[in-house]
């Protein structure tokens, strides 16, 4: 398996220099303790944690996959061990309220902790990653009395949270969904049917799992309109907080599964299980879309972390392995051959995982801190980060996550023969990493958010804020050394705007030419949106060679990048606008009876 090193410089270059966390919180009532070494001394805790705990656990993890029992699952060896080690640090209280027991720290540094222990071992994070979102939802929608009753152990990370909303014959279409709620005379709810694909469903880590479901009341309208929000715990809650008897939720399998075998993914039966309602009637989605916005920006951390790992794993051997001799004569004249780094074309690959990953970076930080803005700045501000939120979140998940599949083969391909045998650990971040374009909503999906709702559906609003920034940045920006960058954005950010109003035009005519454009209008998107980032990036570095401010090799190292980025990367874009652009005859015109073996 690779040996994970975390990214520790680059984090502080986005962190500390691109996005100036200190100063944006400074002016943030709540968080005037996040400084720069306070976050610094956090982040470097989380990267030894990463390193030495969680990194040991994720191929022997892996090996031995999770165990199911009519008693309950078991994790692999170690995770449990970890995971109160991980409570023991304070790490779930991270960013939570401090008046239920959190330590009130920015977004920006969770997700961060969350890319550290990620990379490490995703398996393991997914069972107090998904508590977040468990945490915000009930923050967000619960009424006092499930707040006492349910914030507090999930903040320590006593308890752990799920999201329950896929069934068998649903997917992702949420309006066929059956569970039903019938009310009791006690004010609660019982909860019944089944729900697939929860990850962390059941597990032998902490002592009591909050599940999050979705089911309709008994006089529930049809479709999406008519669905509800409850919390159903694995163990019943007495009025005092201690747990009582076993509620009627129980893990029925665990799946079989390509990739993430650390984490189980369950099927849960409710069979009248005990419920409460969060939230108002036939409003849970609306409530739900709080816990999935923070599960999509902690999926869209999925693609970097295994961007990241494979990179790491594929560099190491790129510098050991020696094959062939460099084509402009030998670089290691004393060995038999020369080490394949030498090589045009594992560069290549080297340098796609290595933009992808750091462009990935400075995308979901900036998320991050934007929904730091949204809850701690003032209405205006707010309401600008939630619409740049809004129309970035669906290309942070789907666009980051294809690139860290991506990434992942890459690495695969750069071991040759050997990525594809177990031990050297580079197929299995391909098999984890997989899942990440399917769950939280698959690229379709995201796609067809980010084209038909966010950038249509608001009358091209959200797409023009972002554009304006864009605009901002190139005027601010002058200086001939950075034109190249400067001016190629620039065309591309009104390249992107055209495309949008032709496909609007074309979608008014017939609604099937925005689906059939969705997936490579949203890869457009995000090779555009990381051209900012890449821009401003290489801005940045050559500021800081010519102040002489820092290491001159890792800002050098980001300028050339850069280039890269740019010159190779980028114009992927000509393709999706080629295919975009050809419409949804080639799609639709052909009759279903064509499609046969």
């Amino acid at each position: 398996m690779p040996e994970y090193k975390a990214p520790l410089r680059d984090i502080s270059f986005v962190m500390n220099e691109l996005l100036e966390a200190e100063k944006l919180y400074q002016t943030l009532p709540g968080y005037e303790e996040a400084s720069e070494d306070l976050m610094n001394a956090i982040v470097e805790e989380g990267a030894k944690f990463a390193e030495e705990v969680l990194a040991p656990l994720n191929q022997t993890g892996d090996e031995e996959g999770c165990h199911w029992s009519e008693e309950g699952v078991k994790t692999p060896e170690g995770f449990a061990a970890a995971y109160q080690q991980y409570v023991e640090n304070g790490w779930p209280a991270l960013g939570a309220p401090v008046e239920h027991g959190g330590q009130g720290m920015p977004n920006l540094l969770g997700i961060i902790i969350n890319e550290l222990a990620g990379t490490a071992n995703w398996s393991w994070l997914m069972y107090p990653g998904l508590s977040h979102g468990a945490v915000k939802t009930i923050e967000e929608h619960g009424d006092a009395a499930q707040k006492e009753k349910y914030l507090t152990k999930l903040i320590a990370g006593t308890w752990t949270g799920t999201m329950c909303l896929t069934e068998a014959h649903c997917g992702s279409d949420l309006g066929l969904l059956r569970t039903k709620a019938e009310p009791q005379a006690d004010g609660s709810y019982a909860v019944t049917g089944t729900k697939i694909f929860i990850s962390a469903g059941d597990h032998d880590m902490a002592e009591n799992i909050v599940h999050i479901v979705l089911a309709r009341l008994p006089d529930a309208p049809e479709g999406t309109g008519g669905i509800s929000l409850f919390i159903v715990p694995k163990f019943n809650v007495n009025d005092d907080g201690s747990l009582g008897d076993r509620n009627a939720v129980n893990c029925a399998s665990i799946e079989k599964k390509m990739g993430i075998h650390g984490n189980a993914t369950c099927v849960l039966n409710f069979d009248g299980a005990r419920g409460y309602l969060i939230g108002p009637p036939n409003k849970g989605l609306a409530c739900m879309f709080t816990f999935m916005n923070t599960a999509r920006i902690g999926t869209a951390i999925q693609g970097l972390a295994h961007a990241e790992q494979s990179f790491q794993g594929a560099l190491a051997y790129a510098r050991e392995r020696l094959a062939m001799r460099s084509l402009t004569g030998p670089k290691n004249p004393d060995g038999p051959a020369d080490p394949i780094i030498v090589h045009p074309d594992v560069r290549r690959m080297l340098l796609t995982q290595k933009a992808l990953a750091e462009g990935s970076r400075a995308l979901l930080y900036y998320l991050a801190m934007q929904g730091d803005i949204v809850t701690h700045g003032t209405e205006k501000q707010a309401k600008a980060a939630d619409d740049l939120m809004a129309l970035l979140t669906p290309i942070g998940k789907a666009f980051v996550t294809e690139a860290g599949f991506e990434a992942a083969n890459l690495g695969v391909q750069v071991f040759g023969g050997h990525g594809f045998i177990r031990e050297w650990g580079m197929e299995q971040i391909v098999r984890d990493a997989r899942i990440a374009m399917l769950y939280e909503g698959t690229t379709g999906i995201q796609a067809l958010d980010l084209l038909g709702r966010k950038v249509l559906g608001s009358g091209g609003k959200l797409l023009l804020g972002f554009a304006s920034m864009i605009d901002e940045f190139c005027e601010a920006n002058t200086d001939e050394e950075d034109a190249d960058f400067v001016n190629t954005l620039k065309a591309y950010k009104d390249e992107w705007l055209g495309l949008s109003m032709q496909i609007g035009e074309s979608a008014m005519e017939n609604p099937d030419e925005a689906g059939a454009a969705a997936v490579d209008y949203l890869m457009y998107s995000g090779y555009v949106t990381l051209a900012y980032f890449w821009a401003r990036m290489a801005v940045l570095s050559r500021q800081k060679i010519a102040e002489a401010a820092g290491d001159a090799s890792f800002y050098e190292a980001k300028l050339m990048t850069a280039r890269f980025y740019f010159d190779r990367l980028l114009p992927r874009t000509l393709a999706h606008k080629q295919a975009l652009l050809s419409g949804s005859d080639n799609l639709m015109q052909m009759p279903e009876a064509i499609f046969q073996l």
